[in-house]
């Protein structure tokens, strides 16, 4: 099973000194090279996302997002900002005017004062499944380790240069929208279908792009897109983040090979376990399948676990190890944010995109 990957980064432009976002995208995006890579719009003008190509194994992939936080870099620098690799903006500036284009005028319009300060900015992994049925299955098998994905890369504690407690304040920002978290189970690609399509009669969303499920099929591409995790501080956590989703993909489809669904998850247990990891991180959690109360490091251990077959068949077990030793031992994001903003220096910690330019674990 030679899965395909590919990872989306979303990045904040911010003023260098204050750390305040700034509307420089398009700008940006008219200076970046042509690549493997591509650059894209989002909602407001203060945020980039650059999407790789298809790639099949993790160096070209590791390659590609190392290319693109420089290349981002580069082209903000002619315009006298940085990116920014967090969840959510650490410093705010002024509300942004409504977005031009009118699909992003229509969400500005139809959410009102959900979007008006929305910056959240996360790190999308899709992976090839193009069965749509079989695509949905999967993701009934993925559902209860999402949290777990989630508490890896939570990225975004700090807003207003004041720690708020939680792990990922960009959850919270997304909890705002109708259609998010963990999604439902499905019966088939029409009952996925058919689910979107109520959401959309209903009002709630605008269009069959807009469903915030952390995981979900992707509207435009042959793919399973997982959405658990921030933006990260370093390419080998965006690796890490896909690598372990083709990892579930993979073991998902050795399950449903064997006739074994994915499991039901209790609603109220599915929201909790995604609410412990935006708290937490890597901290107390909840098995959204038992039911029970746990840690995160356990569900990382009983995820290896799971995978690990699936991820040595593909070639990805050895740095999966090493980057899930790594991340444990220096924290995530979140705690590496809290540190900087102790000892003063937490703009510069989140501006260092993509530095070095070759890290020993990914090359």
């Amino acid at each position: 099973m030679g899965l395909t990957l590919g990872v989306e980064e979303e990045f904040l432009l911010v003023d260098p000194r204050s750390g305040i976002p700034c509307p420089a995208a398009p700008g940006v995006l008219a200076d970046l090279p042509a690549a493997d890579w591509v650059g894209q719009a989002e909602l407001f003008p203060t945020q980039l996302e650059t999407a790789t190509g298809v790639c099949t194994d993790l160096a070209d992939l590791a390659a590609q997002i190392q290319d693109a936080r420089q290349a981002v870099r580069a082209a903000a620098a002619g315009h006298g900002v940085v990116p920014m690799a967090s969840g959510v903006p650490v410093f705010a500036g002024p509300l942004l005017e409504r977005p031009a284009g009118e699909r992003f005028a229509a969400i500005h319009d139809r959410f009102s004062a959900v979007v008006e300060d929305y910056q959240a900015c996360g790190c999308h992994v899709h992976v090839g499944v193009a069965d749509p049925d079989l695509a949905v299955a999967v993701i009934n098998h993925i559902n209860p380790w999402v949290p777990t994905l989630a508490a890896l890369a939570v990225n975004s504690p700090v807003r207003d240069g004041r720690d708020r407690g939680h792990a990922s304040l960009r959850q919270l920002d997304q909890a705002r929208f109708p259609g998010c978290g963990l999604p439902p189970w499905f019966e088939s690609a029409a009952d996925h279908a058919e689910q979107v399509a109520r959401l959309v009669d209903c009002g709630v969303i605008l269009d069959d792009r807009m469903t915030f499920w952390l995981v979900r099929r992707s509207p435009h591409l042959p793919t399973i897109e997982v959405r658990a995790a921030d933006t990260v501080l370093e390419p080998w956590e965006a690796v890490l983040q896909a690598a372990l989703v083709r990892g579930l993909v993979r073991t998902a489809l050795g399950e449903l090979e064997l006739g074994r669904e994915g499991v039901r998850l209790d609603p109220q247990l599915a929201a909790a376990s995604v609410w412990a990891a935006a708290r937490y991180g890597v901290g107390p959690a909840i098995d959204p399948v038992a039911g029970v109360a746990t840690t995160a490091e356990a569900r990382v251990k009983a995820l290896l676990d799971w995978t690990r077959p699936a991820l040595e068949s593909a070639g990805d077990w050895e740095f999966v190890a090493a980057a899930v030793g790594r991340l444990l031992a220096c924290g995530p994001g979140a705690s590496r944010q809290r540190a900087a903003l102790g000892r003063g220096e937490l703009v510069a910690a989140v501006t260092g995109v993509g530095l070095p330019v070759s890290d020993p674990l990914i090359g």
